[in-house]
């Protein structure tokens, strides 16, 4: 056991914690260290703000739980420990005809880590949540219990763990079902559109026809121009569209000593983006790797944010004021100067999540980067904050660093009932902050 600072992936928030290493799925869990108040699993550090980190505890370190127990290759059920990345998974069933059925825009998460954040991906209004497609999965509990939990098996602590950011105990194994594919390469299509209204028809057009939906949004559009986008849409290709693919990785090699994000880059940067192609509508064939992970080619991209860091706010509001909100959360940050190349907008549909805690509801969801500028973007962030909740909706957990705890409540009404599952030794730093002004 070592004490060690961790960060988070945005790089704002770091908490001085016990490391403890779990390697062995068949070990109880060790004790709680003298110096620790209690423990809190730590994947890979994918979070962006503190759901991921325990200030003033212990992190079980689940990365060396990573090996694979069993692959059914006629049925595409998969069971491996909770440490094993999506990377792994997708390496060994790609090439058996398999694929992941959700996915969240980054595949260097750990098996553990999407179902405490029960991930979602571009499929959604198809196919709901990563949460969805766990078969069954092994929770270890601080006073020894292995508690197997699947819909039909101690079905409360299976609802309390799918999105349950860690905290009713670690999750040793799982079971998961995949989807079949006949290729690893995706037909694409995408569509340079002029505003929301355009990106809402493009949404209901594409609903039926197309897995994958989503668009990137120029978050410093104004006027005319406010929402307007690139709409990306797709379906695995058919058996026969095989084609030689060289995966390839760069990485970010330093950190600046200032963001690389100020409202001159970004207004260039979205302005040149948004014309990157010259057909209005563009169609290829893309293998998966940059489809579904196109951050993922530039390994350590947090590092371009400077040692400030920076914060991804993500919110989702429900269908019925979802156009009036987004409208208004878009002119907000667009008068602010401030946000991200990096904005994503997307629909989620009805499919319901089993978990108590998870995230998507039936509307839509804005997702963007913003340099970390302390008081100035927080009250920003306080703007946003009134307009999501006014308009009922809520933000991810798994993104935040600094969100108000009645707005985690107001948006997560099953948090009392999912907070009588959690384990007495486990917390996190997110949620004792959105508990502590109660």
């Amino acid at each position: 056991m070592t004490q060690q600072a961790l960060s988070s992936w945005g790089r704002v928030l770091t908490s001085e914690q016990s490391l403890i290493s779990l390697t062995d799925r068949s070990n109880n869990l060790p004790n709680l260290p003298e110096m620790a108040e209690n423990f809190l699993p730590y994947g890979n550090g994918r979070s962006y703000g503190d759901s991921c980190l325990n200030s003033g505890g212990a992190a079980l370190l689940c990365r060396s739980l990573n090996r694979f127990i069993n692959f059914d290759t006629v049925n595409g059920v998969l069971s491996c420990e909770a440490g094993v990345l999506l990377a792994e998974i997708l390496t060994l069933v790609v090439p058996q005809g398999w694929f992941l059925p959700v996915t969240p825009g980054t595949r260097f998460v750990t098996v553990g880590g999407a179902i405490a954040n029960d991930v979602h991906g571009k499929n959604h209004h198809r196919t709901g949540t990563f949460g969805r497609h766990i078969l069954g999965l092994e929770l270890l509990r601080s006073d020894g219990q292995r508690l197997f939990c699947a819909p039909d098996q101690n079905q409360a602590y299976f609802a309390a763990t799918i999105g349950g950011l860690g905290l009713t105990g670690v999750i040793s194994y799982a079971q998961l079902q995949l989807q079949r594919i006949r290729s690893p390469w995706v037909s694409t299509e995408t569509i340079r559109y002029d505003n929301l209204d355009d990106f809402f028809e493009l949404c209901d057009a594409s609903d039926q026809d197309y897995e994958y939906t989503v668009s990137w949004v120029d978050c410093a559009g104004t006027g005319k121009r406010l929402g307007r986008g690139l709409f990306m849409r797709g379906n695995h290709a058919p058996a026969g569209e095989l084609k030689n693919y060289q995966s390839k990785t760069r990485t970010f090699p330093l950190v600046p000593p200032i963001s690389m994000i100020n409202a001159l880059t970004l207004k260039a940067f979205n302005t040149a983006y948004y014309y990157k192609q010259i057909p209005r509508q563009s169609r290829q064939i893309q293998h998966y790797e940059p489809f579904f992970y196109p951050l993922d080619g530039l390994l350590e991209w947090n590092r371009m944010y400077g040692p400030r860091g920076f914060y991804q706010y993500q919110c989702v509001i429900p269908t019925a004021t979802g156009k009036a909100a987004i409208t208004d959360l878009l002119t907000a940050i667009a008068n602010s100067g401030m946000g991200s190349f990096l904005a994503v907008l997307k629909l989620c549909g009805d499919v319901k999540s089993p978990g108590m805690l998870s995230f998507p509801l039936p509307g839509v969801s804005l997702a963007l980067d913003f340099p970390n500028r302390g008081a100035k973007l927080h009250q920003l962030f306080e703007r946003l904050d009134t307009i999501v909740s006014q308009a009922g909706g809520r933000l991810y957990p798994a993104k935040d660093g600094r969100m108000p705890g009645s707005l985690f409540r107001s948006g997560y009404q099953n948090w009392q009932a999912f907070s009588t599952y959690i384990d007495p030794q486990f917390s996190s730093s997110f949620w004792r902050r959105v508990m502590e002004d109660k």
